[in-house]
């Protein structure tokens, strides 16, 4: 009894817009009432989106190679050079795909790679400049990872590859690579990939020379309860310099093909963690569902403990599939489920403009 009450206090001064330490935080994660605590974070939602929309993005995401020599034990879509189902994308095919993306209403390429070691800076100017010839689509691409990869095999500075990349036509830079921003787990689940300091890294040059960017967070594994909020605490503390985070997207570690296994979190660790990072993340704007590795149902329940936005339609999606989790969720579909939970479905931009309200009979 008296461990519900001290969290029932950590929730009331949450709500009453103070912020919350990592031990308040981790207190909250570990024993906090799940409908209190969705309570809470659904309050902090609607105060800083009062309009009562649940907003989403139309895009694509394509993954231009499947190579990377990385090797991380939660993947299951890489693949080594010379193995028999490796590929790098034929420009006739990705133009393909950004022309569906494109007839589908499409507002957005989310573009990434494995760290292949033959493709390097050129490569992905040459890949930019092409497509901005083209098309006229926000191209929000290359994570952390590929951005240290690029430096790697260039010599140059973080900062110039992301002036470089910016000037081909990069608009802003996607959260992945992420997983948990402690060195420990990283070292255990992604050893050859960068620091969670480097990751930082990247993202604060990034904002400083003016390109958005996201944060992911991939939990469930063998992070401790302390780390997943660490992790939330990090990305804050850089929000607090910057400004430069549109958005938060914590989603589930998913074992099936991958060297680690183990077992993936549940619904309720799910919607626990995305109502804790609401509350941590007073700085954020936005906190995205993932539909992709929970499903509809669990990703319209999200709306109630404290997230605004329902990520993507995802004409495309390869990564998690791999993984064999193979959600769909049609346009028509996400629509549905928001208006199901009482909000205004509306298509938004990258930077989260407004394109399109769903309201009354409206359909995709």
């Amino acid at each position: 009894m008296k461990k519900l009450e001290h969290t029932k206090a950590i929730l009331e001064k949450s709500v009453a817009g103070e912020r919350l330490s990592l031990e308040e935080g981790v207190k909250l994660l570990a024993g906090a009432d799940l409908l209190h605590l969705g309570r809470a974070a659904g309050l902090i939602c609607r105060r800083l989106h009062p309009e009562g929309r649940v907003t989403f993005i139309i895009d694509r995401n394509i993954n231009y190679t499947n190579v990377c020599q990385c090797g991380c034990r939660f993947c299951a879509f890489y693949r080594r050079p010379g193995d028999p189902d490796a590929y790098v994308l034929e420009q006739e095919e990705l133009f393909r795909k950004i022309e569906e993306t494109v007839a589908a209403g499409g507002t957005e390429l989310l573009i990434q790679g494995g760290l292949h070691p033959g493709l390097g800076l050129d490569y992905c100017l040459d890949m930019l400049r092409s497509i901005k010839e083209r098309f006229n689509l926000h191209i929000h691409s290359f994570s952390p990872p590929e951005i240290v990869h690029f430096t790697r095999l260039s010599g140059l500075t973080v900062r110039a590859v992301l002036t470089r990349l910016r000037d081909a036509g990069l608009d802003s830079l996607p959260g992945g690579g992420a997983e948990i921003l402690v060195n420990r787990v990283r070292r255990l689940i992604s050893p050859h990939k960068i620091t969670w300091q480097e990751w930082m890294e990247v993202m604060r040059q990034a904002h400083q020379l003016g390109m958005k960017t996201t944060a992911t967070m991939m939990f469930g594994h063998l992070e401790t309860q302390a780390e997943r909020v660490l992790h939330m605490v990090r990305v804050r503390e850089l929000q607090d310099e910057t400004g430069g985070f549109t958005a938060f997207i914590p989603w589930s570690f998913q074992p099936k093909n991958t060297a680690l296994g183990g077992r993936t979190a549940g619904a309720l660790d799910y919607l626990r963690t995305l109502a804790v990072s609401r509350l941590m993340l007073d700085n954020v704007p936005n906190i995205q569902a993932s539909w992709v590795t929970q499903g509809a149902k669990v990703a319209q329940i999200t709306l109630s403990f404290g997230a605004n936005d329902f990520g993507s339609t995802m004409l495309e999606e390869n990564v998690v599939r791999a993984a064999g989790v193979t959600y769909r969720v049609p346009l028509a579909e996400i629509i549905r489920c928001i208006k199901n939970a009482g909000f205004i479905p509306a298509q938004r931009t990258t930077g989260y403009e407004i394109i399109r309200e769903f309201t009354g009979g409206d359909a995709a």
